[in-house]
C-alpha cells in the first residue's frame, strides 16, 4: 500500500477539491483527484510545455464534463507517470484544453493544475481516499 498526501483546498464555500502531486516527464505537477471523472485527463498546453516532443493521437471522441458540454480530445501514452512512489508505465491519458479551469483556479489564487486523476487509476489501484488524514492510499500490488 502506498500512502500519498493530499492537499484539500476550499473553493470558497463551493466545496472542496483534493489535490495530489504527480510526476510527468520528470517534473512535478498538481492534479485534482476526481472520483467523478471516468478517465484521467491532462491539459495539452501544460504537457507541451513539459515536453514539446509529446505526440498526441486524435481520439475521434468528444469529452464531456469539466465545465463544458463537449470538447475534442486527444490521447497520449505516458511512459513514465509517478504518483507518490507508484510508477505507472505506458499509461494512456485523455488530453484536453483545460485552460478555462486553470483560469478559474488562478482567480481563486489556487495552483495551476495539470488535470484530473480519474476513475481509471482509482479503480485499478483500489484507491482509498481518507479526507480526515488528507491521504490517498493506492494498492501497488495489482
Amino acid at each position: 500500500m502506498i500512502q500519498i498526501p493530499l492537499q484539500i483546498i476550499d473553493l470558497e464555500d463551493d466545496g472542496f477539491h483534493p489535490l495530489v502531486e504527480v510526476v510527468v516527464f520528470g517534473k512535478p505537477h498538481t492534479v485534482v483527484l476526481d472520483t467523478g471523472a471516468s478517465r484521467t485527463a491532462f491539459d495539452k498546453s501544460i504537457l507541451l510545455e513539459a515536453n514539446n516532443e509529446a505526440t498526441f493521437k486524435d481520439s475521434g471522441k468528444l469529452s464531456t464534463g469539466l465545465g463544458t458540454n463537449a470538447m475534442v480530445s486527444s490521447t497520449l501514452i505516458l511512459h513514465d507517470l509517478h504518483i507518490g512512489t507508484l510508477h505507472i508505465p505506458d499509461f494512456e491519458v485523455a488530453v484536453l484544453d483545460l485552460s478555462s479551469i486553470n483560469h478559474a483556479y488562478s482567480q481563486l489564487n489556487l495552483p495551476t493544475i495539470l488535470g484530473v486523476l480519474g476513475g481509471d487509476v482509482l479503480m485499478k489501484y483500489k484507491a482509498v481516499i481518507d479526507y480526515g488524514k488528507s491521504t490517498l492510499i493506492l494498492n501497488s500490488s495489482i
